[in-house]
């Protein structure tokens, strides 16, 4: 929230778009846009990574624009792959992970879905 309120102060309505490398970075972003008197997601675009239940609801409320899973769910799959390593199992050179990019559209329906 601080760094947006000193880009805000910096650089006012010059701002089009606000890349966050994590939603609760985004959400507080957002509750200074509105206190400077912009309307986030209208006057800023914005992205954020996590894919948190705050995400979906700043989605529905029209204030994020986009956020990037980074499932924190990964971790026993992440956990079990290192295991094989270290006992000199054979592993996949390529793992895929369960993530996704999510826009407002799919919010209301997937929030009651968010396990995070």
């Amino acid at each position: 929230k601080e760094v947006m309120e000193a880009f805000l102060k910096s650089y006012g309505d010059d701002i089009d778009a606000l890349y966050a490398h994590n939603d609760d970075m985004a959400i507080g972003a957002i509750q200074a846009i509105e206190e400077y008197g912009l309307k986030p997601g209208e006057d800023i675009k914005i992205v954020s990574v996590d894919a948190v239940r705050g995400a979906f609801e700043a989605m529905i409320e029209g204030k994020l624009n986009c956020t990037v899973e980074c499932n924190p769910l990964l971790g026993p799959q992440f956990f079990d792959l290192a295991l094989k390593v270290v006992n000199g199992e054979e592993v996949a050179k390529w793992v895929p992970s369960e993530e996704g990019v999510y826009f407002p559209e799919q919010a209301a329906e997937l929030l009651p879905t968010r396990q995070y």
